[in-house]
């Protein structure tokens, strides 16, 4: 299993209530039920309010390196990490468990 997580940073001047940002967590938000190699899915706004805290999260679950190659690939994953390029940058970490 490969839990898969990203944590995204709004960029300067970007808020949780730019259109942008709201379509794009709608876009996330959906992915659960439309890529089918996603065991477990789960997004948010992050409630904490640090400086170094990021804005927005993805935890998922995948049953292997394949797996996520598809999830990465799924037409639906590139649209929504799409709309995510122009507002915000991201850092990943994928663990075997």
């Amino acid at each position: 299993m490969i839990r898969h997580l990203v944590l995204f940073k709004l960029n300067e001047g970007v808020t949780k209530d730019d259109p942008r940002a709201l379509a794009g967590a709608k876009a996330f938000e959906e992915l659960g039920a439309l890529i089918p190699e996603l065991r477990e899915w789960e997004c948010g706004w992050n409630i904490t309010d640090r400086d170094i805290a990021h804005d927005f999260a993805i935890n998922s679950l995948v049953e292997d390196r394949e797996a996520l190659a598809s999830y990465l690939g799924h037409p639906a994953h590139q649209a929504a990490a799409g709309q995510w390029r122009a507002f915000a940058t991201w850092v990943i970490a994928d663990l075997e468990v």
